[in-house]
Parts: C-alpha cells; structure tokens; sequence
C-alpha cells in the first residue's frame, strides 16, 4: 500500500485523512495491469481519457513509476494516425471494443505527460513522449471545424486501411476538455523549445468558439459537465466563469449529496461532483470546493474506493460500480486543493499557454 507519508498533500481535513488517501491509491493501483494499463476496474474497459486521469492521481500520490508505465502503455500502443480506440476490453490492446476514436479521448495525453513532467522534472521521459503526444494532437486538429469547434470523433473504420468517418458535430464538454490539453502540449511543446504556431491559432479559435458560440456544439445542457468544463478546461475564468456557475448552480448541485449528472435524474456522481470542485477551487471558491467533496464521502467504499453514484430518492448506490477515474477524480481535486505544485499548474492554468486571440490578431 502505499504509504500515508507519500500522500501528504492528499490530506483534507473532513475528506480524507493520510491513512485513507492511502487506501484510494491502493485501489487505483490494484486495477492497474502489469503492462501499465488502468481499466475502470478489472473485467471492464479501458478508455484513454480514464487511464490518463487516473494516472495522474497516482503521480499526485507519489506513485511515479507506475504513473509512468500508464504513459508508456499509450505510447506503445497509439495507432498509426495519432490516435487510440474508445474503449479497449479490460485494458488488452489487442481487444478493442469500440473502434471509434474520440478526440477528447485522445488529445487528454497531453495533460497527463504534462503533469507527469511536472511531478517528476524527468525531461527524458517528456522527450520520449513528446512524438506520442506530437501525433496525438495532429489527429484532434484535423478534426477542427472553420469555427473553431473540435469534431467529436471518427467513427470506427469500416475496413483495413479506411480513416474511418470523421463527425464534425462538436461537444461543448469534449471542446473544453481539448483545450486544456491543447495549452498543456503547447507547454510541452515550449519546455523543449519547439514552438507549434498552428497549434497557438487552433487553441485560441476553440477558446473563442467556447467562450462566444454555444451554437457550434451540440447541445446538452441537461449534463452538468456542460455546465461546468468550459470553466474547468480553462476556456471561462473570472467573471464570466462566475456568473456561469451561479446560473446553473440550483439546478445541478444538491445541498449535502453532490452534483447531478443529468437533469432532470435524482442521481448525483462522484467523478462530476470531484471536478465540480476542481472547477471552483480554479475559480478562486475554495470553501465550496470543499463543501462538495465532503458531501460525496457517502460514496466511499469502507477499503478505499468510490461508487460512481447516488440515487438518492432511493436510497442506492448505482450502478454497483466503483472505478478507478472517480477515485483518481477525487484525488486530483483534493490535490489541487492541498497545494500540489503539478496538479495546481495543470488545473489552474496561470502558466500554461493561451493560444493566440482571434479578437485581437
């Protein structure tokens, strides 16, 4: 298990104390596979996106080699055009079950390896990783619309050798995902001095598309991640991510449970609530980030881990699940609230790059 002297600045007080952040890691680390692979839990998927994020919960805890074989995995295993597949059975390369590639799915490399340098100050590990995620963001632009908006996907090839269909329609929550990824490989991309002017137009024009065209993206508004992303991706801050989250705050948060996930459902979840609190810790509303992650302590497991849900008008735990992105969800905001110094850089966003304004230039 790994140590409560290694998860110092995973200690909140009324959310987790050292002993049990120890426990959460350990859970993560169970499911881990040997070849570095992290399934939402063993005998489910795998996606990119969940891999990464609980891959930086471990290094937020101190666990960098086995953070580091998760990067490696993806670096082993990324397709010829940059990206991954959706969803692979139980973290088996080899056995792929959704063969469409997402590109929120795929640009989130970028803020893993990001952080994982930023956690370790190993610039050969950022070397090694920099062609992975150098094609990683290639595929996700190719999929930018003329508006700024990123497609949401190509969907699965329909024989050997075809790209496969590319979806130009645009989520608001993938969009806003993407753009935190893309000002974390333009840091990268920076720390190795190689500077991609492409990449500094792309991430401005998705800002602007975020920030003043709700109509480019499909709409889901009924998902409190819609709600609150563009804040926690970066694209909204100050003002405006203020007035955002007070407009949608009675309809998604539940006083003393957490955070739905969709309206008009009585279920709230843990992975929502936990970046919930990400996004107001961003935004300077500290106390109220805490607020949230004490509240979802009822879906802590008694070894450590978390279910993904509440049902509350039942009383229930749905579905019987407990993965390991909600409990990495919970780590990475306790983190940022604790003070580490990655975990805040990545999701705090002062010194990442902000691509170039399309209203000025």
């Amino acid at each position: 298990m790994t140590s409560p002297g290694r998860t110092e600045r995973l200690v909140l007080p009324g959310v987790l104390t050292a002993e049990q952040a120890a426990a959460t890691v350990a859970g993560i680390l169970a499911h881990q596979r040997e070849d570095g692979a992290i399934p939402w839990f063993r005998g489910h998927h795998l996606d990119p996106w969940d891999h990464v994020e609980a891959a930086m919960a471990l290094d937020a805890a101190g666990e960098h080699e086995r953070a580091e074989s998760a990067y490696r995995w993806l670096a082993e295993h990324q397709l010829p055009d940059g990206s991954w597949y959706a969803a692979y059975a139980d973290g088996d390369p080899a056995a792929p079950t959704d063969r469409g590639r997402e590109t929120n799915f795929v640009a989130y490399v970028a803020v893993g390896v990001w952080h994982h340098y930023l956690s370790t100050g190993d610039e050969t590990f950022l070397d090694r990783m920099w062609p992975t995620v150098y094609a990683a963001v290639e595929f996700v632009l190719a999929l930018q619309q003329p508006g700024g908006q990123i497609g949401w996907k190509r969907e699965a090839p329909e024989r050997d050798g075809d790209a496969g269909a590319a979806v130009a329609d645009a989520l608001l929550t993938g969009s806003s995902s993407i753009h935190q990824a893309l000002r974390c490989a333009l840091a990268i991309a920076e720390q190795r001095e190689d500077p991609q002017p492409d990449w500094e137009l792309a991430t401005g024009l998705l800002a602007h598309a975020i920030r003043h065209h709700p109509e480019r993206f499909l709409d889901k508004s009924r998902y409190s991640m819609d709600w609150y992303y563009p804040i926690l991706g970066g694209a909204l801050t100050g003002t405006a991510a203020k007035e955002r989250i007070e407009e949608g705050w009675d309809a998604f948060v539940v006083p003393g449970l957490g955070v739905r996930c969709v309206l008009p459902n009585p279920w709230v979840t843990g992975g929502e609530s936990a970046e919930l609190a990400l996004a107001l810790w961003a935004m300077g509303e500290s106390d109220r980030a805490v607020d949230i992650l004490r509240w979802i302590g009822r879906l802590r497991d008694d070894e450590g881990m978390y279910w993904t849900g509440y049902v509350y008008e039942d009383a229930a735990f749905w579905p019987e699940e407990q993965t390991t992105w909600t409990a990495g969800s919970v780590l990475l905001a306790v983190a940022a609230l604790g003070g580490d110094e990655a975990t805040t850089a990545v999701f705090g966003g002062e010194r990442l790059p902000a691509g170039l304004d399309p209203d000025c230039c």
